[in-house]
């Protein structure tokens, strides 16, 4: 087995298959479980009614104090139903594993001080896209476990569109040619493969390889440093787990001459009308998917569903555009036949996606979740900011300049809102956008960015996000503001941006009102019962436990309405279960990861970097 860097304590345990480590209790000082950095900012939160300020003490591993101070007390909290106070210790730099924050009697989970507490979270945490592949089969050597191994889901797809009737009871006609999507990743818990997430989740890994050599790490994930089958090939190692998605986005694409039978009224509830023939070659088919949802546990081999591709829309193919044409100038000088691909499928599919602007997903099909999108100008917008960049054509830029996206927007970038991924790479990415757009690009980003922060400011646990809304997913929405205060922090090198990463890093790894780090194997107290068919062990032992690296979606406020055990008893952060049946909690998948991945090698990237002490 391929293994690059040392996992924390719990991953350890997970990694020689030791079973679910013992848990100790939850405190009500909240630390990052994974360690802070030796020469960043150092926060932990405490849940106390005391209104006053309160002494703290921080203890070494032996139990000696070595530094002290009073709380800075902040109030109630909304997200978590809380009174809290703050302990700042960000003088404090001596390295060292095992330190405690007390307050009293009650302590801390133990941290750690370390100068790259997140390189080893980033590196799992990649490692998550192997595991999710489809078409091949999960090698031993590559995983961290043998009992993670598992055959070939789907090796070979071959479906043709789905036809027959709906959930609604609307027959749907089929289509008379067929494509084999085999490969690319699963999408979360099940065994769909959707073109929309697989888009966002493609550029948030695409991104962060355009990004690295500007925070100075360009090698942060070279040939070598990744548990891959492709190990050894002489090419960047996350490049080679982002090619097995985008090929995928290619291969879900009509083909030219192909009509198909659409309809254009759907997600709008009623069932879908309006079927009309279309010319849909360039299109891309939304997903292919199960014929209905399959039970918990199954391995990918042992599905029994029929798969078919269903109904191509705009949004999906506006995905694919956007990430192939991405694709095409990372790959120019590496693969200049796969770049020279990717950029004839790009272009076929502006060219459909312009002629066919308004042919929107359903989500009446049972078997697979819908991602249904009934905006549309935000993906035109990110897949023309994505061929101007790559090709530099007037076309794409009159696009742009029309698009009220390059000055305005919100702050969350989703599957389902995709404007921020264009606006991104146009504020960064080398083009020849006119200097004086650049700059009011730029202005706008850092314009969100300064949005961001003044929710921290209203947040008692740090967090650009303030108020008691965590929804489906909430934690995937922390890390992709994350991402646009790390984009500000690549603009501006204020290093305020930055710090607002490391408090959302911070919250995923523990320091939140369950004292419970999001993350599988690292921290003392950690998610180990995601919503998995395959990792599944809490559901039948003879199922895997998770692997180290995969992020739970979090604390979701619907849990407060609906779910059987959490109904009327959680607010906001407190949401949450570790429970494999609490899906709308506790799945995973590539959308959530990615950010996690981009997130934890920024903060990797762009640490502190100590002159090496003399021989």
């Amino acid at each position: 087995m391929i293994l690059r860097r040392t996992l924390s304590l719990a991953g350890a345990a997970l990694l020689l298959g030791a079973g679910e480590p013992e848990e100790p209790a939850a405190s009500t000082i909240r630390v990052v479980q994974i360690g802070y950095e030796t020469d960043g900012p150092k926060t932990a939160i405490v849940a106390t009614a005391d209104a006053k300020a309160l002494s703290w003490r921080l203890l070494n591993s032996a139990g000696r104090m070595v530094a002290q101070g009073r709380t800075l007390p902040f109030g109630p909290e909304p997200a978590s139903g809380e009174t809290v106070q703050r302990i700042d210790f960000g003088s404090v730099s001596r390295g060292g594993a095992g330190y405690r924050l007390a307050i009293g009697t009650v302590m801390s989970q133990p941290f750690a001080i370390r100068d790259r507490p997140f390189a080893d979270a980033a590196t799992a945490a990649m490692g998550f896209f192997y595991q999710q592949r489809s078409g091949v089969p999960i090698v031993a050597r590559y995983v961290q476990r043998p009992d993670l191994a598992r055959a070939a889901g789907q090796p070979r797809e071959l479906v043709t569109c789905f036809a027959g009737k709906d959930q609604r009871g609307v027959k749907w006609p089929g289509c008379d040619y067929r494509l084999d999507p085999a490969g690319g990743w699963y999408d979360a818990g099940d065994h769909g493969k959707y073109t929309v997430n697989g888009g966002i989740s493609a550029w948030t890994l695409l991104d962060l390889h355009e990004r690295l050599a500007a925070w100075g790490d360009g090698e942060a994930f070279a040939d070598g440093r990744l548990s891959l089958p492709e190990n050894g090939n002489g090419q960047d190692d996350l490049l080679d787990e982002a090619k097995v998605e985008v090929a995928f986005l290619l291969s879900m694409q009509v083909p030219q001459g192909a009509t198909s039978t659409v309809a254009f009224s759907t997600d709008i509830g009623r069932p879908a009308t309006d079927f009309r023939v279309i010319d849909a070659g360039g299109l891309v088919h939304t997903k292919v998917a199960d014929e209905q949802w399959t039970g918990l546990p199954m391995a990918p081999a042992a599905d029994p569903m029929r798969r078919f591709l269903y109904p191509p829309s705009t949004a999906a193919t506006f995905n694919m555009v956007a990430v192939a044409a991405q694709a095409a100038r990372i790959w120019r000088v590496t693969d200049p036949v796969f770049a020279a691909r990717a950029l004839a499928a790009a272009r076929r599919g502006w060219d459909a996606a312009r002629r066919v602007p308004d042919l929107y997903a359903s989500s009446d099909f049972s078997g697979s979740g819908g991602y249904g999108d009934k905006q549309i100008a935000d993906e035109r917008f990110w897949a023309a900011a994505q061929m101007f960049v790559t090709t530099g054509e007037a076309g794409y830029l009159q696009v742009l300049m029309a698009s009220p996206f390059l000055h305005g927007g919100g702050v969350d970038l989703s599957w389902g809102g995709t404007e921020l991924a264009g606006l991104l790479a146009l504020a960064t990415v080398p083009s020849v956008l006119p200097p004086s757009t650049l700059a009011e690009v730029r202005a706008h980003v850092v314009t969100l960015a300064d949005r961001l922060l003044a929710e921290r400011e209203r947040s008692g646990y740090r967090l650009p996000l303030a108020g008691s809304d965590y929804g489906w997913g909430s934690n995937s929405t922390l890390l992709n503001r994350a991402i646009v205060l790390g984009v500000a922090w690549q603009i501006t090198r204020k290093p305020l941006y930055r710090d607002a990463v490391v408090d959302v890093a911070d919250y995923v790894f523990g320091r939140n009102a369950l004292d419970r780090s999001f993350v599988t194997g690292f921290g003392t107290r950690t998610m180990h019962h995601p919503h998995h068919r395959f990792w599944a062990k809490a559901a039948d032992a003879r199922f895997p436990a998770p692997p180290p690296g995969v992020l739970s979606g979090g604390p979701n406020d619907g849990a407060r309405r609906d779910d059987e055990v959490l109904k009327g008893k959680c607010v906001g952060q407190t949401c949450w279960r570790d429970d494999w049946r609490a899906f709308t909690m506790n799945e995973v998948a590539i959308n959530w990861n990615a950010p996690l991945v981009w997130v934890t090698a920024f903060l990797d990237a762009t640490r502190v970097r100590r002159a090496p002490a003399p021989a």
